[in-house]
């Protein structure tokens, strides 16, 4: 058990008491507690923040091998969160991800992984060399969304493939859609796998019952959380929980300290630190006004014609589990919109500014930071959207190219690795059946990859992808963006 209570934060304590105590530093960083900053930035830090931008000493610990406060602090994280380990990230979740699929699979290995998979998944898979076996989560057609992968999705997948080394899971996704991830854990466990969760969006559902479980909870083995992207941390931060059994804590160490920094930023730990601490005092107080807060807010939406705000109606449906209702999505089609461009007038007119844009909808995110003012000033930015700025655009022809299903996952021929830095070239797209492809190729809605490095190009994904681009779908990953060539390997 750690050796502090979860009021205290060992590192920020620490951290004080090296400058508190008087000490000349002839160490980095250069700028010297601040006395070195230029006006222009310190003006804006601050002194206090600019002597607490400290440097790997020893009474500080040490990011890769802790033993002092660091571990004190990472200790209490895990108790907080009810892992037997918890590790402090400072290069985002991005970091978190590289090193759990590191620590789970090598060279040639398979993993199992949803195909609307964030960047930093298919870097991962590009960093270790990896054979990604894919899954199809379910789309959402109405929405233009994909959301979680179902258990008989997963168990199919396990089935055909009794050698992979574990099957990764994104819990939320950046949606809130949750799916039914203690399912999924027994499924996979009963052949024995790990499960590994892309847990970024859910650093807070342990703190309310009215959010979906948490990726431990559920029973799995090992996670990543943005802790900044909803909680209290600086931007960059977050934190990698594990279980012990099924995934090698030593290895994880190793490839973690593998991915970041040797010289790791202490304000970005000390918010870590202070995060933990926040929510163990005040979480569920914290999270359950930001649950009734979003609730208020969709129901003021759905009121207002032509939005509309997804919800509890939509639990129950193919992919869709449990929802976060803090991630509020405003479906803004009815209103002959893209979402990119009530994204735009929000921002410039109202100045209110979205988290995210797609073709149909804008994603608000409501967190502790957020009070009943900024909740009325968002509705209000909404009815004024709707009530003067309700454009012309027909959707039919976006909806309608798609068919009636997406088309399947082509063939892995290589490793997206072995494609990514082999030796390629540039070909026309409507040439290119039956050759490899070398890039990622994606169109939202609903942002689910059609190619990615390794797979093989057939007539059919040409066909489909150039019926997604004559209907203005907007076209995400390869070098030419207007589709007229592709990148496959030779």
């Amino acid at each position: 058990m750690p050796g502090y209570s979860q009021e205290e934060t060992p590192l920020l304590a620490a951290m004080k008491r090296y400058v508190d105590d008087g000490v000349i530093p002839f160490h980095t960083p250069g700028h010297k507690f601040g006395k070195g900053m230029h006006p222009r930035l310190e003006n804006i830090l601050g002194r206090t923040a600019l002597e607490l931008d400290l440097a790997l000493l020893p009474e500080l610990d040490d990011l890769h091998e802790p033993h002092g406060c660091i571990k004190e602090a990472q200790d209490l994280a895990a108790e907080l969160y009810g892992a037997d380990h918890s590790f402090f990230v400072v290069n985002g979740t991005t970091g978190g991800i590289y090193a759990m699929i590191l620590t789970i699979a090598g060279p040639g290995d398979k993993i199992i992984v949803p195909r609307n998979a964030h960047r930093s998944i298919i870097g991962g898979v590009l960093l270790n060399g990896a054979i990604p076996i894919f899954t199809n989560p379910v789309v959402d057609r109405h929405l233009g969304i994909s959301h979680g992968v179902t258990p008989e999705t997963v168990e199919e997948a396990v089935r055909k493939h009794p050698d992979a080394k574990g099957v990764l899971i994104i819990n939320p996704t950046y949606y809130g859609v949750a799916a039914d991830l203690r399912r999924i854990v027994d499924i996979v466990h009963d052949h024995n796998m790990p499960v590994v969760v892309d847990e970024a969006h859910g650093p807070h559902l342990r703190f309310s019952p009215h959010l979906p479980l948490q990726a431990l909870d559920a029973g799995a083995d090992i996670c990543a959380q943005s802790t900044h992207k909803i909680i209290g941390a600086l931007t960059q931060c977050s934190m990698v929980h594990c279980r012990e059994g099924r995934v090698s804590v030593p290895r994880l160490k190793a490839m973690l300290q593998l991915v970041q920094s040797t010289s790791p930023n202490y304000l970005l730990m000390a918010s870590l630190d202070v995060a933990r601490m926040q929510m163990a005092t005040q979480g569920r107080e914290l999270v359950a006004r930001s649950v009734e807060l979003a609730e208020w807010v969709r129901a003021e939406i759905n009121k207002i014609p032509g939005l509309y705000c997804f919800g509890a109606d939509k639990l129950g449906t193919p992919g869709v589990y449990g929802l976060d209702p803090t991630k509020v999505t405003v479906t803004v089609k009815g209103l002959g919109l893209k979402g990119a461009e009530a994204e735009r007038i929000l921002r410039h007119e109202y100045k209110v500014q979205v988290e995210l844009s797609d073709m149909y909808n804008v994603l608000f995110l409501i967190t502790m930071g957020d009070g009943e003012a900024e909740a009325r000033t968002m509705v209000e930015a909404l009815r004024g959207l709707a009530a003067n700025h309700a454009g012309r655009r027909d959707f039919t022809a976006v909806e309608g190219a798609y068919g009636d299903a997406y088309p399947p996952i082509p063939e892995q021929v290589l490793s997206p690795r072995q494609a990514l830095f082999g030796h390629t070239r540039t070909i026309p797209f409507k040439q290119a059946a039956g050759r490899v492809c070398a890039e990622i190729i994606t169109f939202y809605p609903p942002g689910i990859p059609l190619l990615c490095p390794g797979e093989r190009i057939s007539t059919e994904t040409i066909d489909y992808c150039l019926r997604l681009q004559k209907a203005g779908l907007h076209i995400s990953g390869p070098e030419d963006y207007m589709l007229k060539t592709v990148k496959v390997v030779e």
